[in-house]
């Protein structure tokens, strides 16, 4: 590598300067100090951990999204968090072993192997929060009304929120009899919307068969009459099926309620996380955003996997993104608000500057520093009058 190739990133990895770091920073702590407002306790997981506990019961997906490298210790796999989500139930079944409702919220740092997207990040700044112990409907709600909480901090406007329920495809998988390989390919297919694909993975169908039924899932999209046009294209489905489709409607029908500046769709492709999450799912859109700038869902199993089977829901977010969408894609400079003082010496003038810097920014100049004050957010000035020393404006 030559010497003017030396500060090039890897792609997908980029550096956060000045003035969005502080932005970003910003957020970070006003989000975390919105979720302690609701019982939400913060943690803060290792980086790394060994693979076992890492992709516990999460599945295919995070796996390919998990850098891994041998421990030189102990000669284990181990891997670089890829979500925050699975430490957080691990750290609720086998570390807190509470009783009862746990409240845990996050924030920091996650390493993809590999881009979600083309322009996505490898290194996103993941914030969520996560509700262990409930079955309810309530706890979903609790975490939809944070989810939508959030994204109205950080100042996104226009949201749409998509939801979708992971049991009604399992569910007639496994009514339909799919094999493994063959239940992967059409979940793939599902989940990219390749009717045309789905067609010829499903082959021809009795009308009304558990087949059929999967076929029609891809063209069950849309506003609030999907409910019941799912009702009419999965009639004859389990017991279970329909009980999704309700379970849906009704938590369609309390976020209209609650958010009615909210749009809510439904979208019954949407199963991401499909190893993972076992009831609701939800992701919210905003335009600009080619993907979802937070999503989540209820995740029943994984505690199972450390010995101690927890219902959970939750979700999470990216700060860059959730910064972009709230309006902050040009990261225009912070207007002048600090103080300028003189590279002198004087015990006076450094008692005056300290008393400042208790509510103010005072960057004193360095001796051999030609940066103008301007350059440096200076808006006034600290100069020697018959007083001490005294602020003027610049």
């Amino acid at each position: 590598m030559s010497n003017s190739d030396r500060w090039l990133l890897p792609d997908g990895v980029a550096d956060v300067l000045p003035p969005r770091a502080r932005r970003i920073e910003t957020l970070r702590r006003t989000l975390l100090d919105q979720y302690q407002r609701w019982g939400y306790e913060l943690i803060i997981p290792p980086l790394i951990e060994y693979l076992q506990s890492l992709l516990t019961g999460t599945g295919n997906d995070l796996d390919l999204q998990t850098f891994k490298l041998t421990d030189q210790l102990t000669g284990r796999m181990m891997g670089v968090r890829a979500d925050m989500t699975p430490q957080a139930a691990r750290m609720d079944a086998h570390s807190l072993r509470r009783g009862g409702v746990t409240r845990l919220c996050y924030a920091g740092h996650v390493l993809h192997a590999r881009p979600n997207s083309m322009l996505a990040s490898r290194t996103p700044l993941q914030v969520g929060c996560e509700l262990f112990g409930s079955t309810s409907h309530s706890a979903d709600q609790e975490i939809l009304d944070l989810m939508l909480g959030t994204l109205q901090t950080a100042g996104v406007a226009r949201v749409h929120l998509d939801l979708a329920h992971v049991g009604i495809f399992q569910c007639l998988a496994a009514a339909a009899g799919l094999g493994e390989r063959e239940e992967s390919r059409i979940f793939d297919a599902m989940r990219r919307k390749s009717i045309p694909e789905l067609d010829e993975l499903l082959g021809d169908t009795q009308s009304g068969s558990y087949r059929d039924m999967i076929r029609s899932l891809a063209r069950l999209n849309g506003g609030a009459d999907v409910p019941e046009r799912a009702r009419r294209m999965l009639a004859g489905a389990p017991d279970r099926v329909q009980a999704a489709v309700d379970e849906l409607e009704k938590a369609a029908e309390r976020v209209r309620q609650r958010h009615p500046e909210v749009s809510v769709g439904f979208d019954f492709c949407e199963l991401r996380g499909y190893n993972y999450h076992t009831g609701l799912l939800f992701a919210v859109y905003t335009p600009g955003e080619e993907e979802a700038v937070a999503q989540g869902g209820r995740y029943d199993a994984v505690g199972e996997d450390f010995g101690r089977a927890r219902p959970a829901t939750g979700f999470s977010a990216d700060l860059n993104r959730l910064l972009r969408a709230g309006g902050d894609a040009d990261g225009e400079a912070e207007p002048a608000c600090a103080i300028w003082a003189p590279a002198e010496d004087d015990a006076e003038l450094r008692a005056r500057i300290s008393e400042l810097r208790r509510n103010e920014t005072v960057i004193q100049a360095m001796p051999d520093d030609t940066t103008s004050p301007r350059e440096l957010g200076c808006n006034r000035q600290l100069v020697r009058s018959e007083d001490g020393w005294a602020i003027e404006s610049l």
